[in-house]
């Protein structure tokens, strides 16, 4: 059985923030926090300009996967390697941190996204923002949202998803 990947989608509120329009992948949420990747904010470098010895086949832009630990790497990619360091999110969907894993997929020649940083929260924080409206979750089956949505339209195509027009949803969440 397939887990369904869950998209943490920013609030419209979020107007001004580092996180306006943001769509996050969300890969952890436990008891001790939670962790995603930003997935619609391409950097001006490009890949090839990071990693100028690393094969570059197919490299373009690179992205910035949040404000935790710019300076580590990400890479999220459609077809497994079965190489040690890769984890399978969904099927057409793997992520690692491993840099002999992203040299292979940059060499392969498939479709990927390098990404630096990730977003973070601790225990009980996400909970929280979204208890107050800050994220809405999306969750699907399919990376399609990656891998088939123009990144400067997948914050819309969230929201579609979800059936939610940005212009009805009230600040300050849920309240009992």
């Amino acid at each position: 059985m397939t887990v369904p990947l869950t998209f943490l989608v920013a609030s419209p509120h979020l107007r001004g923030s580092a996180f306006e329009g943001a769509v996050i992948l969300l890969l952890e949420h436990d008891g001790s926090g939670a962790m995603g990747l930003l997935v619609n904010a391409p950097l001006t470098q490009s890949v090839a300009e990071l990693l100028p010895d690393a094969p570059t086949t197919g490299a373009g832009t690179a992205w910035a996967g949040g404000p935790v630990e710019p300076g580590v790497g990400w890479c999220l990619y459609r077809e497994a390697l079965n190489l040690p360091g890769e984890v399978r999110l969904a099927p057409g969907l793997y992520v690692t941190s491993s840099l002999d894993v992203l040299h292979a997929v940059m060499a392969s020649d498939q479709p990927y996204m390098l990404l630096l940083g990730y977003s973070g929260w601790s225990a009980g924080q996400l909970t929280e923002e979204a208890r107050e409206g800050t994220w809405l979750w999306v969750e699907q089956d399919m990376p399609e949202l990656i891998w088939d949505v123009p990144v400067g339209e997948r914050w819309q195509a969230a929201l579609d998803r979800l059936g939610v027009n940005p212009g009805t949803i009230m600040p300050g969440g849920a309240q009992a």
